[in-house]
């Protein structure tokens, strides 16, 4: 039975590319792209075809229908390959078409359209999935047939439905500064043509050049937490001042190195950590649920989190050394193992894993509520809310998830920093909370927390501008 459906689909199909009138609604897209008419559309053209028609769903997708149409290499596509590649991409939107048509009746409704968002791990309501039917909806039925599905979408290069839904997901591109959000994931093709590791790779690059950009704030952050007080009323100026004269202004870089050092090895082992939980908990399929990916994510980051922990102790030591005291990374660590042993290498590490938790439920929770939101109050003909959206909902969630875990953020900063005095009492962690607020109240756990929200509009933008263009030196395809 099966096979004798998708042979009527490749009928239809093969009757469709037959037929004089597709082959005429050819030439006229051909023409449309093909401004200077010199019988060839060169990228450029393709460019301002797609803008004009409203195609260009992504930012690159004239390059991906050159780099597949173009098959003599020249850089522009004639009318024959054109053609072949329209026959190709038609061939890709009749099987991502059935595999919508659940009920195999010709036609897509809304319950479709939920049902397929949802096997993907996206929830989106019947007003969110109506505004994508009728985006697509061209005759006022209230469904989508074959040929306006085909029409929407045939000089748009998206590969699957996983792609599509692909801009709903949260993405980690955004670096604040604390390695804690939930992975991003990828799909098969990306896996296979290796652009998994440029987009990490670009991540990375994006998070070193903005941790750097506002090193001297997230110094001063543990300065605060560290040494701020009722008695001596540090603030953001007075504290920045004090660096300064004391190992003059390269001292507000303190820490940077290793902070830097330890976004690689950190995303790595989150990301293979984040693939393995997942095919624990949903078997091979693709994508997780929101709750899912909360609880794979944090799963993830407790591992990466108990691996690099001693970067994290270095580097808090390291931020916190007073000019001469430690030659660099090495001789600090070579130190701590000699006059405290391998345990002060975990110091505070019950806290931090504990603010995982808290950090990436909200983070997630607050991001899928806003994106929602927004989509159901002010998208009125699509389902893309828009990169400027989704980064500010990425911001606001960043950092709704920090001041949900600051204190115990403070508190295993402390807990690092108390180590390396001598004869200094050691509290755990339930004594360090009692005595902050015996002594400062609640506030008190809140320490630093100004200069953290002063790094984090700075900081999501140079790590954006700069992932913008990694991907563009590394051939990384908007998703």
């Amino acid at each position: 039975m099966g096979g004798s459906r998708d042979g009527r689909r490749w009928g239809a199909l093969c009757q469709d590319s037959r037929d004089p009138q597709r082959q005429l609604q050819w030439v006229e897209l051909f023409d449309q792209l093909d401004t200077n008419k010199d019988g060839r559309v060169d990228i450029n053209e393709l460019r301002e075809g797609l803008a004009r028609m409203g195609m260009n769903a992504s930012s690159d997708a004239e390059q991906e229908i050159l780099r597949a149409g173009d098959t003599d290499q020249d850089g522009e596509l004639d009318f024959e390959e054109f053609t072949r590649y329209l026959q190709a991409r038609e061939r890709k939107l009749l099987l991502m078409f059935h595999s919508l048509d659940r009920n195999n009746d010709g036609q897509i409704d809304v319950s479709e359209i939920q049902q397929t968002f949802h096997s993907l791990g996206v929830y989106i309501s019947l007003q969110q999935a109506e505004k994508i039917l009728h985006s697509i909806d061209k005759d006022g039925t209230m469904t989508i047939d074959w040929h306006e599905w085909r029409d929407h979408f045939i000089l748009n290069p998206l590969e699957n439905m996983e792609e599509i839904v692909h801009y709903w997901k949260h993405s980690t591109v955004l670096d604040i500064g604390e390695c804690l959000t939930v992975p991003d994931e990828f799909s098969e093709k990306e896996k296979k043509t290796g652009m998994w590791w440029k987009q990490l790779l670009a991540g990375a690059m994006a998070g070193a050049v903005s941790r750097t950009g506002t090193a001297p704030l997230d110094r001063l952050k543990v300065f605060m937490q560290v040494h701020a007080s009722k008695t001596n009323s540090m603030n953001v100026f007075g504290g920045l001042k004090g660096m300064i004269q004391e190992g003059g202004v390269r001292s507000l870089w303190r820490g940077n190195g290793i902070n830097v050092l330890k976004i690689a090895p950190e995303s790595a082992i989150k990301f293979m950590a984040y693939e393995q939980i997942k095919r624990v908990i949903r078997g091979q399929q693709e994508t997780l649920r929101v709750q899912e990916r909360f609880v794979a994510g944090s799963l993830a980051g407790a591992t990466a989190q108990t691996i690099i922990y001693p970067m994290e102790v270095l580097k808090t030591r390291l931020t916190l050394r007073k000019t001469g005291q430690y030659l660099g990374v090495a001789d600090c660590a070579k130190k701590i193992l000699q006059k405290e042993g391998i345990r002060a290498f975990y110091k505070g590490y019950l806290p931090n894993m504990l603010g995982i938790i808290p950090y990436a439920g909200i983070d997630l929770a607050i991001y899928e509520t806003l994106k929602n939101t927004w989509l159901q109050k002010y998208s009125q003909n699509t389902a893309d809310p828009g990169v400027l959206v989704l980064l500010a909902c990425g911001t606001i969630s960043s950092t709704c998830g920090q001041i949900a875990s600051y204190p115990l953020a403070l508190v295993r900063t402390r807990m690092q920093a108390q180590a390396s005095i001598e004869g200094a009492p050691q509290p755990t962690m339930l004594g360090l909370f009692k005595h902050i607020v015996s002594r400062e109240g609640v506030l008190g756990l809140y320490r630093g927390i100004a200069p953290n929200f002063m790094k984090v509009i700075p900081a999501v933008s140079i790590s954006y501008v700069v992932y913008e263009n990694m991907k563009q030196v590394l051939g990384v395809t908007s998703r």
